[in-house]
């Protein structure tokens, strides 16, 4: 196998000065004395580290009268400092703007394209178009034909690209597995990338993507242990740990696909009843058409969904019910401190909250605490600005 490009890196250092600068990137603007809690160092080693990361031109002091901070993690109550000397209440922050990056999604027959700064910010509008062939050349031509038209000219050159795909990736450059793609065999599809690119690339399953980017800049900073349940074309699911994906050789096969949700539930492809794949748009489609008596699409289903016809009412009603039972089954298993619910289809979840509730406590101890979760705003570009989360983690080390 040839030699795999090194990947970038805002500067060399130890393990605690990339530590530090993961820590501020997800909670800055953030004190020295508490960003030294945090870390568990001492105010001296952490003075020290902090001094190489401004000289690095990562880390810059804000003015003392700024108000500004950023999020904390979990549970986590900062120790009133004792000492007052010198500047331990000066808050830090990234200098985020000294870096940009490009994010790519590929969902189906399209791709989502989109540049941001050091801290996952969009800095031009995402651009999305259609692949006109799924040939993994092909595709790799395609993205870096978009990759100009999203680059915004009065901002740093972005540093890399990585882009996410629904599917199996080792090492961040090969492609084992892309059912939606129908790639056959092992792709190394950086390479093409960053042959058609010219930039360093890299590539990595969608939902781990996500799951990295609600840790490091969206709803789950701070939170030790969580989980992302998605439903659309597929269903997927990934659990975090201390802001790392858990791994394990085979998540990337959608094991969460056939769990038994409803008892009662339709029959999927391959044979079982109620699995998890009645939350599939297609599933939902089939099941829409059977209940009205005729062939329907998802979309006329999500229609008449959002028109508020009872057939579509009950069978939505009944989604966010199934949906609840599975989310109880990670909670019951996992015993994440949230939840969060994203995907094509995750806007049915909206629309009935409380048959969530009701499916989550269907499978929960009656003295148990209640699940957290929150669905989140699904758009793709959200999706190709975590594929960049991967990017700059890559690059803060």
């Amino acid at each position: 196998m040839a030699e795999q490009p090194t990947t970038p890196q805002w500067f060399p250092g130890s393990e605690y000065t990339h530590r530090a600068l993961r820590a501020i990137a997800k909670y800055g603007p953030i004190a020295r004395v508490t960003l030294a809690q945090i870390l568990g160092l001492s105010q001296g080693a952490l003075s020290r580290i902090t001094s190489d990361l401004i000289h690095a031109g990562a880390v810059e002091e804000m003015p003392s009268s700024a108000e500004e901070r950023g999020k904390l993690p979990f549970g986590f109550v900062p120790k009133e400092n004792s000492d007052k000397r010198g500047r331990p209440q000066t808050a830090l922050r990234l200098c985020a703007e000294k870096r940009t990056f490009i994010g790519a999604n590929i969902h189906g027959t399209d791709v989502t394209v989109v540049q941001v700064d050091a801290l996952c910010r969009p800095l031009a509008p995402c651009v999305t178009v259609p692949l006109t062939s799924t040939d993994p050349e092909e595709v790799a031509r395609q993205v870096s034909n978009v990759v100009p038209s999203c680059i915004s000219k009065s901002h740093p050159a972005p540093t890399s690209l990585a882009i996410s795909i629904g599917g199996h990736v080792d090492d961040g450059r090969f492609v084992t597995f892309a059912p939606f793609l129908h790639w056959d065999g092992c792709v190394n599809f950086a390479d093409l990338l960053e042959t058609h690119t010219g930039l360093h690339s890299a590539v990595f399953n969608d939902l781990d993507s996500l799951l990295l980017h609600e840790s490091w800049f969206g709803n789950a900073v701070g939170i030790a242990r969580f989980a992302v349940l998605t439903i659309g074309s597929g269903v997927g699911y990934s659990l975090s740990e201390n802001s790392e994906a858990i791994d394990y050789p085979d998540k990337s096969y959608g094991m969460v696909g056939h769990v038994l949700i409803d008892p009662e539930g339709p029959r999927c492809v391959s044979g079982h009843i109620g699995c998890s794949q009645c939350l599939t748009s297609d599933s939902l489609a089939e099941e829409y058409s059977s209940i009205v008596g005729h062939t329907m699409t998802f979309e006329e289903f999500a229609a008449d969904l959002r028109a508020g016809k009872p057939h579509a009412r009950r069978l939505g009603d009944r989604t966010c019910f199934r949906l609840g039972v599975l989310i109880s089954i990670v909670a019951n298993l996992a015993m994440p401190t949230k939840v969060l619910i994203s995907g094509e289809s995750s806007f049915i979840a909206k629309l009935n909250v409380e048959s969530i509730r009701k499916g989550i406590e269907w499978y929960r101890h009656s003295r148990v605490a209640p699940v957290e979760f929150e669905i989140l705003d699904f758009q793709w570009s959200h999706w190709a600005e975590a594929a960049a989360a991967r990017a700059i983690a890559q690059y803060i080390g």
